[in-house]
């Protein structure tokens, strides 16, 4: 393995068009932008599904996939903390395991993300085009990727500023859920009866495992993609004043944030109201919950927050398919024209790229749903567990090579290394091979699509590498910063 290059300091502020990223992220930026990764429209759409297939138990699916996520979180930390860089994992793939294993988890990355793009430009336009039906569906979809694709091409400040607020929202919009949801709970909130609340729905109809333990694997392959997302406060950090300190406090907060947002949440639908009560199925978990409260326009409430979450997502979607796409036009595995940016620290052609691609799955969203658009979901659906697994094994080469070439910069470190690391690898691998079984809910055509795909990528890597003759990782500029060694680092 070659040692690494000096890296190069980026612009503090505006200058000359090329002059690479900058350090536009303020520190509550980060902040939002970290607490709000976790926080996916997911959570709200898709959590009726599980709590349907699991009951209560459905606590456990999140419970668990909190775990590996939290443990995936504190390798990508580990190593992010070590060298901040807007390639993030990838990077870190490039130089521990080889130029083929960053370029392809950088392209599955990227491809997931844009695909994500149209999935949730369509997914705000059905809100928008029920409150305003003058405004077509498409009409809706392409307004709200112009609007974004403009936040984005303005500054990475802009970017953070309209993520501030996005996450902002959601966070209090689920923290006055489960404050209002707890009090219904127990019977002590001010004027509302809720007759169906209790902590007894946890056991009261069929059990906590109504449909048997096998439930619990079955609800985490419905909720693990919707908590994809928790990785874009690293890649984010290599634009702020400080990265070391941002992978640092994002990495050590991740705990509490799965458990409040996530399993508080969840407890508080499963609490408000039986798990098979046909509501949760028509309306919604949350929208089910809150109207068992009698709060009026819960149905209207909810769409504002997931019209909410939607945005939050194509913002952050469109940020982080460019920077990879930046990052890997730096490493010379895309156009360089990606890795050029402007007098602002943009990186235009990236962002660019990025959102057409998007527009062109929206057209086959709207043209060929069932088809072509189906295909681009399911081959993308898997890649959220690549990349957990890349980052794993990224990580287990890469502490090594810390700890011999500058050992000072391990301020966050993996527990149990290495025993705890090849025990979530193996995790995702069993996750990966259930899947395999699921033909209920597409499980097992997502990941042979997305090996499909995979498959398709590895080989173009591993050919470009031997066409280049096998050159040596070369891991991209990364702004240096300094080692803190204090309490708080730590």
């Amino acid at each position: 393995m070659t040692s690494q290059p000096t890296p190069t300091k980026a612009a503090d502020g505006p200058g000359e068009p090329g002059s690479g990223l900058q350090a536009g992220l303020k520190n509550r930026h980060l902040t939002m932008i970290a607490i709000g990764g976790v926080i996916g429209a997911g959570l709200f759409v898709g959590s009726s599904s599980g709590i349907a297939t699991a009951g209560p138990g459905i606590l456990l699916s999140y419970a668990l996939v909190g775990t590996l996520v939290v443990l995936v979180m504190r390798m990508l930390g580990e190593m992010s903390a070590a060298n901040p860089t807007s390639g993030s994992f990838s990077a870190h793939a490039d130089r521990a395991l080889g130029r083929w294993a960053g370029f392809s988890i950088g392209w599955l990355y990227w491809f997931f993300w844009v695909v994500v793009l149209a999935v949730e430009a369509t997914a705000g336009a059905t809100i928008l085009e029920g409150w305003v039906p003058a405004v077509p569906q498409w009409g809706w979809a392409l307004i709200v990727m112009i609007v974004l694709t403009a936040t984005n091409l303005v500054s990475v400040g802009s970017y953070g500023e309209f993520e501030f607020w996005f996450a902002g929202i959601k966070v209090v919009a689920i923290g006055a859920f489960i404050i209002v949801g707890g009090l219904a709970i127990f019977g002590v909130l001010p004027g509302v009866d809720a007759p169906k609340a209790g902590l007894g729905n946890l056991s009261d109809h069929g059990g906590f495992l109504p449909h048997g333990p096998g439930a619990i694997l079955t609800g985490v392959l419905l909720v693990v993609f919707s908590f994809m997302g928790s990785e874009i406060a690293t890649l984010a950090a290599g634009e702020s004043e400080n990265p070391q300190r941002a992978v640092t406090k994002s990495t050590n907060s991740i705990i509490w944030r799965i458990g409040v947002f996530y399993l508080g949440s969840i407890l508080v639908v499963v609490a408000l109201l039986p798990w098979n009560d046909p509501s949760i199925k028509d309306k919604g978990s949350y929208v089910a919950a809150l109207d068992s409260l009698g709060i009026a326009h819960a149905g209207e409430i909810m769409n504002f927050i997931v019209l909410t979450s939607v945005l939050s997502c194509l913002n952050s979607g469109l940020y982080t398919a460019s920077r990879m796409a930046f990052s890997l036009g730096e490493r010379g595995d895309a156009p360089k024209a990606f890795a050029k940016t402007t007098s602002r620290g943009v990186p235009l052609a990236a962002i660019v790229v990025s959102v057409v691609f998007g527009f062109v799955a929206v057209f086959f969203n709207y043209k060929f749903p069932d088809s072509v658009f189906l295909f681009l979901v399911n081959s993308s659906g898997a890649v959220a567990l690549f990349v957990w697994l890349v980052i794993c094994f990224s990580q287990l080469r890469m502490r090594k090579i810390i700890e011999r070439e500058s050992p000072e910069k391990l301020v966050v470190k993996m527990w149990l290394y290495p025993y705890l690391t090849w025990a979530t690898a193996a995790l995702i691998v069993f996750v990966l091979g259930y899947m395999l079984t699921d033909t209920e809910h597409d499980g097992r055509e997502t990941v042979l699509l997305s090996l499909l795909v995979a498959a398709v990528v590895v080989a173009i890597a591993v050919a470009r590498q031997r066409m280049r003759g096998g050159a040596a990782a070369v891991e991209p500029p990364a702004t240096p910063v300094p080692v803190e060694a204090s309490s708080e680092a730590r």
